[in-house]
């Protein structure tokens, strides 16, 4: 079974675009992207798209559908409203290179600046030990393909772009969530410095990030609500203050 249904594409560059309607074939059991090609095949040779996988492990077909944050290659076109236009935009909040291809280079600067795992000193490879419910923990955080649909709704830089500096945005803030739940991680302060210098305070954990997800991470509850927790603890809990404050005197 095959129907005719309409997209509308948005075309363009940095310099400005708009939506350009066309009429494509869609045959039953097809995703969004199988269309995307067939446009690209028999209308708009130059359409501009990335993609990689088409199996949804590679996160490179993020776009938004009807206004949706999704990814391309898991959007059946059988979910979407029958009988009605089918809108492809970029992501909204990263520059566009070109149609749908957005320049995601924020996320790898954000990236760079979160500290690596560092193993305690002295135990090498091989000889980590853990338990199972550590690592359950943050197992979780590792089925991320970096697709930055979560960042590219999260409202903190999607309408506010000066925050952009400031803010590492919920896929970094689980990564800082994912090291800091590490009993084997021996970097000291992740928690103080993603409030103070990654911008964890800025989320108000309206769980639109984990809304997005493909992998249905559940980003809010299990990584930036426990990171938040371990912040405040760290900074205003009267004990840990006395400690920090004893340990400084004897230092001295």
């Amino acid at each position: 079974m095959s129907w005719t249904a309409e997209f509308r594409v948005w075309r363009g560059d940095a310099e400005g675009g708009e939506l350009t309607p066309y009429q494509v074939e869609v045959n039953e059991g097809e995703v969004v992207l199988d269309v995307v090609h067939r446009l690209q095949a028999t209308a708009a040779p130059d359409l501009a798209v990335r993609w990689n996988c088409k199996a949804g492990k590679c996160g490179s077909c993020s776009a938004e559908i009807n206004g949706r944050p999704r990814l391309m290659c898991m959007t059946r076109m059988s979910v979407l409203p029958p009988g009605e236009p089918v809108t492809i935009t970029p992501m909204r909040t990263f520059p566009v290179l070109k149609d749908l291809v957005t320049d995601v280079s924020f996320n790898y600067a954000k990236a760079r600046e979160i500290p690596s795992f560092t193993p305690p000193e002295g135990l090498r490879p091989g000889e980590y030990r853990m338990q199972q419910e550590d690592v359950a923990r943050s197992q979780e955080f590792r089925k991320c393909i970096e697709c930055f649909l979560c960042q590219n709704t999260c409202h903190v830089v999607r309408d506010h772009e000066e925050n952009k500096q400031a803010f590492a945005g919920p896929r970094f803030l689980m990564r800082v969530a994912e090291l800091e739940m590490h009993p084997l991680d021996a970097v000291a302060g992740r928690a103080a410095t993603a409030q103070e210098a990654d911008g964890l305070g800025l989320c108000n954990i309206t769980k639109c990030c984990t809304e997005v997800c493909p992998e249905h991470i559940r980003i809010t509850d299990n990584a930036l609500i426990p990171l938040k927790e371990r912040a405040v603890d760290r900074k205003y809990d009267p004990l840990v203050w006395l400690g920090s404050k004893i340990t400084r005197r004897r230092a001295t």
